[in-house]
């Protein structure tokens, strides 16, 4: 497994972060929309964007955590990450998220939320959101759902995940 280099995204790694994003998706659905939560001072938080970087400089994977509200309170979403295809099943990702979830921890961030294949997060220590009473604002698979805390000594807020606009999620 590759050694990856992790590191906040700057403004010099914007048109990188978009590649990665349009070379791992389908659409250019999860680009535009990192790029409206960019725009968005309410959702997006400075340090939280994270990069893994392979040995040659080439940003290889991104995570970005945003804020949300889980009902009234604060907490993050992680949404979107991706990888280039090149780099994909390397740890790339893994390094990303590994990453950004250290980066909200150190700025006292405690509940974040992921909707996600539930045999990949959990190795980050997501647990079913239903668990911790934290629901989708739409019809989801329970196990899809999942939620982590960063601060065993506080509890996660229960109630419905508030997405940023940026989403499209009407709530």
């Amino acid at each position: 497994m590759t050694a990856w280099t992790t590191r906040p995204e700057t403004a010099d790694d914007v048109a990188a972060v978009r590649e990665i994003n349009l070379a791992a998706f389908p659409t250019a659905l999860e680009a535009d929309l990192i790029e409206a939560l960019r725009a968005d001072p309410e959702a997006w938080i400075d340090g939280l964007s994270l990069l893994s970087v392979a040995e040659d400089g080439r940003v290889a994977g991104h995570a970005l955590l945003t804020r949300c509200r889980i009902g009234a309170e604060p907490a993050l979403a992680l949404a979107p990450c991706a990888v280039s295809p090149s780099y994909q099943r390397q740890g790339a990702g893994s390094a990303a998220v590994r990453a950004a979830l250290d980066a909200a921890r150190a700025l006292g961030e405690n509940t974040v939320v992921v909707l996600g294949h539930p045999s990949y997060y959990p190795r980050f220590g997501f647990v079913r959101a239903s668990t911790l009473g934290i629901r989708a604002p739409f019809e989801v698979p329970d196990e899809a759902m999942m939620a982590l805390t960063l601060d065993p000594d506080r509890p996660a807020p229960a109630g419905t995940v508030h997405y940023p606009p940026a989403f499209g999620i009407d709530d």
